[in-house]
């Protein structure tokens, strides 16, 4: 019995030893924490309170929207809308149905939708992870994606929602509103191009938080108060670009650059009075949705471009108002010799003619005599100064570039007076242009209206009319508009065959700029840069429309100038009638067109007015029946042989076959029906939705598809 002590006192001696060694342990785990504590309050400063708080808060981010972008007549050009990331869940722990279970048949029903090849998106489910994405075109994806996606009923696939900004009218004055791009660090937009780079600070979001305290299970301690932060919406940006104006003049260029494949083309339209750019367009242009730009270049702004007898404008305007021109004298037209160069007339010679002829048929020699010897090149050079050439407007847009004036050289000097030797950009025409238009008051460009802070309803910015400068004095500018009307209605004028709207005093100047390069001219009719600005009516202008056509082709073509004509007409014509400038009667006209005034038809029968006006050959659309409630053109409204007219009635209204339409009509109907449109392509209509005969109702949307021919 006596030998079972030593061993039970051994057990004993064994179990307190691993329970000293456990409380030994314990001791160092407890002391090893408080100076982990200790050490991280030295060194970071923090205390057991900053802990906890990291331990037991919660944070939820509060997602904001970036500003918006309008044109003036509130039309939204840019805004944030949802979008999807799209993934398939691999993994069985999901759950039965939380998980891809047939790989094979969901790479084939998601392939034709994502725009992916079917065996990409086979391997991508193949893969031993969780999660999987499917890259660039798994991202963004719309709302219209998603639902065609969850209709499926595909197990395992699910969506990450977040905001991608979006362009509802695709490439509707691309340069100028600009497009965002995401930082890949904080995920945030920032502008790349436009306005949406201009003003950047303005449009960025800033978004918001809650923070509160929550138990181990997650559940918000109750009493608790919460710490909110409250996003703060990015502000709204109010353009000066109608969407009307502009649409027609991007129609009226995507139509010449499919027709004409020129290099490039540029069109402005202004207010002179205000300096408001009412639109501006590229081409080639970009879809913003798409982003597929060939060139970062504003052409508009940001291209300094050799102008041709445009200049012969300011010119023109500098000797009336230095008291050196004398219309009625003559001069030998042909040819004028300067130091080191001959300056030729582009018909060779007219024989002795006066000067005002000189101007309407833009003869070169005219404005050589005019600079050379009775204005001078020093005096020129400064008026040139105070017509704002030789600086940059300061327009809000972005990447403003300046002229290039060669002034070493006396044949230079005198190459200024018209449009040689010298570029400028597009922007500073037309604000030099502002002082013919506006009795001698310059006015500054500007193209945003105004920047709302839409949290508080609160102007932060509001730009207005600046006057820049007076170049030339009131007399002196109705002069020169007086010679600018002759440009389009005398015989002998460069704009007579093109340019003379019926009813409508236009103004203008034509421009023909021989192309440089390294320093040398090309020759041959494919390498010139065709222009035109223009202004109507003469008396008091509303509008400046400066067009330029780099290198069109002109096989077939009868005049040069047919391509700039095709922009500026149509942009002319809609405009002034849109700004319901009525038609003088008194204007003369040379051309025989067949034209009526239209009449005051709302309350009479749609049928009979129909019928009345096909007789005379124009296209009549009516929408319902019964009495006339609306009318398109208004009465009084001049319009030309063929032109469409659009009739509502106060019943049964149908949608009509659009097809074949242009994008302006479309834009017309829309508006008189108070539909939604939502446009896709650029040129004429080629399919709708819904089709025609569908019954139409106020805020109904229609979708339609554009094609240039």
């Amino acid at each position: 019995m006596m030998t079972m002590f030593p061993t039970k006192n051994n057990s004993i001696n064994v179990w307190a030893a691993v329970i000293g060694l456990l409380f030994l342990l314990f001791f160092f785990v407890i002391m090893g924490r408080f100076l982990y504590i200790a050490h991280s309050k030295e060194i970071d400063n923090n205390d057991l309170t900053a802990m906890g708080e990291q331990k037991w808060q919660h944070y939820t981010v509060l997602d904001a929207k970036r500003g918006k972008i309008y044109s003036s007549n509130q039309q939204v050009l840019a805004e944030d809308i949802p979008s999807y990331t799209i993934q398939a869940i691999l993994s069985k722990n999901a759950g039965k149905e939380n998980y891809v279970t047939d790989k094979a048949k969901t790479a084939r029903l998601l392939a034709p939708i994502l725009d992916l090849k079917e065996s990409y998106i086979y391997d991508q489910l193949n893969k031993p992870l969780y999660l999987v994405q499917f890259g660039k075109k798994g991202q963004n994806i719309s709302q219209e994606v998603k639902k065609k996606i969850d209709k499926l009923h595909l197990n395992g696939i699910t969506f990450v929602e977040g905001s991608r900004r979006y362009y509802p009218n695709k490439d509707f004055a691309a340069y100028t509103i600009g497009f965002t791009s995401k930082n890949d660090k904080s995920n945030k937009q920032y502008g790349v191009l436009g306005i949406e780079q201009s003003l950047n600070k303005y449009l960025t979001e800033q978004d918001g938080s809650v923070r509160y305290y929550r138990s181990a299970g997650g559940v918000p301690i109750p009493d608790e108060k919460q710490k909110i932060k409250k996003e703060h919406n990015g502000d709204n940006v109010y353009l000066t670009i109608d969407s009307r104006i502009q649409t027609v003049l991007d129609e009226s260029m995507s139509k010449v650059q499919s027709k004409y494949n020129p290099k490039r083309i540029v069109g402005i339209v202004a207010d002179p009075r205000t300096g408001r750019i009412l639109a501006m367009s590229n081409r080639p242009s970009f879809d913003l949705n798409k982003r597929d730009l060939t060139s970062f270049v504003n052409s508009p702004i940001s291209e300094a471009i050799e102008p041709g007898s445009v200049m012969k404008v300011f010119t023109l305007a500098a000797a009336i108002d230095a008291g050196v021109y004398h219309g009625n004298q003559t001069y030998q037209s042909g040819q004028y010799k300067v130091p080191g160069v001959t300056i030729h007339d582009w018909n060779q010679s007219w024989g002795p003619i006066t000067f005002d002829e000189g101007f309407q048929r833009s003869s070169n020699v005219a404005f050589s005599i005019i600079a050379d010897k009775y204005l001078g090149t020093e005096k020129l050079y400064n008026y040139f100064q105070k017509f704002g050439f030789m600086q940059k407007t300061g327009i809000d847009l972005p990447n403003e570039s300046n002229s290039k004036v060669s002034w070493k050289w006396e044949s230079d000097k005198v190459m200024m007076s018209f449009g040689q030797a010298s570029a400028f950009t597009p922007i500073q025409i037309v604000q030099a242009a502002t002082a013919i238009a506006n009795d001698g008051k310059m006015m500054k460009p500007y193209i945003v209206s105004k920047i709302v802070d839409p949290n508080k309803g609160k102007t932060v910015v509001k730009h207005e009319p600046t006057v820049v400068g007076q170049p030339i004095n009131k007399e002196a500018a109705e002069q020169t508009r007086e010679l600018m009307r002759q440009v389009i209605t005398s015989k002998k004028g460069t704009g007579h065959a093109l340019y003379n709207l019926p009813g409508y005093e236009i103004i203008g100047k034509t421009g023909t700029a021989q192309l440089a390069i390294d320093g040398k001219y090309l020759y041959g009719r494919d390498n010139y840069i065709f222009s035109f600005l223009g202004m109507a009516p003469k008396k008091d202008p509303k509008l400046i429309v400066y067009v330029a056509v780099d290198r069109p082709n002109l096989s077939g073509v009868a005049y040069d100038a047919e391509p700039v004509a095709e922009v500026v007409n149509p942009v002319l014509s809609n405009s002034l009638q849109y700004m319901n400038i009525k038609p003088d009667a008194k204007d003369k006209v040379t051309d025989t067109v067949n034209q009526i005034k239209m009449n005051q038809y709302v309350g009479l029968e749609t049928s009979d007015v129909s019928n009345q006006l096909q007789s005379k050959g124009f296209k009549v659309t009516t929408i319902g029946s019964g009495k006339i409630t609306k009318q398109f053109p208004f009465k009084g409204d001049q319009i030309l042989d063929g032109s469409r007219v659009i009739l509502v009635g106060d019943s049964d209204k149908e949608l009509p076959d659009i097809k074949g339409w242009s994008l302006s009509d479309v834009m017309q109907l829309a508006d008189m029906l108070s539909l939604k449109p939502h446009i896709s392509g650029q040129g004429f209509v080629v399919e709708q939705k819904p089709s025609k005969g569908t019954s139409l109702h106020v805020g109904d949307s229609i979708t339609i598809k554009l094609k240039s021919h």
